[in-house]
């Protein structure tokens, strides 16, 4: 199948979700909980997570159309999981407009987050038949994962020494989780082997691990107004990003000094971007950083051999090589 007919497929599948999304919370009542949720779903995002779901269970033969509940349910868990994790950061925007808790307030943000994951557990229950109870655990399972990933997220940002094999734990945990359930939750509903639904749950779990460090290296490389953040933000908050600890591991002498000084000074100033930038460059972490996201890639792949179906395989491996050349 050429790439041209993949994307016709991935844009008609994308059109569906997002269009069943925004119809989900149309002139839903009160206003004062409904606006709030429909804001924060319609500021875009790539909708990777239902199409995962999708495409999951098109991989083990279920049709398209007996899992369009499920997808809407894990883009819910995730925008639950996004507001939540801007209230714990503090963060002013996200995905270029201003983040829930700010547009409105703490408590309306806090009600949103709760009200989106009570949604999803809704929906995907609309589409669960004979094995209910595992695509259920399956989804709490992520939810505790990501709550789990994001308790050690924060831990990070007070201990002083945190190795590459803890954070590969953090965001297998934050991100990767996510990912792997979407590809499980679709292998289930469509009655997948255990042989396909392990096959789909580690092609997920991969391709979170390769997003979530790719997502590292766009934050100091990638184009501001293309990312829909600012550039090198995980430099300014301080965070023990991969680029980071491998730089940290790399480093000696002054130069890793330099690195300890943002441990110890919590971030760095925004005018200092650019030269921690030449020392990841000298370093040369982000060719570290692209081996990772390389490694994790093809292990996704690996993870399809026992995968047949045609056009959810192409489509599968197809969408490894959008997210490894995206820019945003």
């Amino acid at each position: 199948m050429t790439n041209k007919k993949l994307n016709t497929i991935y844009e008609r599948e994308l059109n569906k979700i997002e269009n069943k999304i925004l119809h989900l919370l149309i002139s839903k009542k009160p206003v004062s909980l409904y606006e709030p949720c429909s804001y924060i779903i319609s500021s875009g995002g790539k909708r990777l997570r239902p199409l995962l779901v999708l495409l999951s269970a098109k991989a083990v033969g279920l049709d398209y159309k007996y899992a369009y509940n499920a997808a809407i349910a894990v883009e819910l868990f995730h925008n639950f999981t996004l507001v939540h994790d801007d209230i714990m950061d503090n963060s002013k925007k996200r995905r270029g407009r201003e983040t829930v808790h700010i547009k409105y307030d703490l408590s309306t943000a806090i009600l949103t987050g709760d009200n989106l994951i009570a949604l999803a557990y809704k929906n995907l229950l609309k589409d669960c038949n004979g094995n209910l109870k595992e695509v259920v655990d399956t989804f709490t399972q992520g939810i505790i994962e990501v709550c789990e990933g994001q308790s050690l997220d924060k831990d990070f940002e007070l201990q002083k020494n945190v190795t590459i094999p803890e954070y590969k734990v953090m965001i297998q945990k934050k991100t990767a989780a996510l990912a792997e359930i979407c590809c499980k939750i679709g292998a289930l509903l469509g009655g997948g082997t255990k042989s396909e639904i392990k096959a789909l749950s580690d092609y997920g779990r991969n391709l979170g691990m390769a997003f979530q460090i790719q997502d590292d290296l766009l934050d100091i490389t990638g184009n501001e107004k293309e990312f829909g953040k600012k550039v090198g933000i995980d430099l300014i908050e301080g965070k023990k990003t991969y680029l980071f600890l491998k730089a940290l591991e790399k480093s000696k002498g002054k130069e890793k000094e330099l690195l300890i000084q943002v441990i110890k000074n919590k971030g760095i100033d925004k005018n200092e971007i650019l030269k921690y930038k030449e020392l990841y460059t000298k370093l040369n972490v982000f060719n570290d950083a692209k081996s990772e996201i390389k490694s994790y890639s093809d292990m996704a792949l690996k993870g399809l051999r026992n995968i047949h179906e045609g056009e959810a395989k192409e489509l599968l491996i197809w969408l490894i090589g959008i997210l490894i050349e995206r820019n945003k």
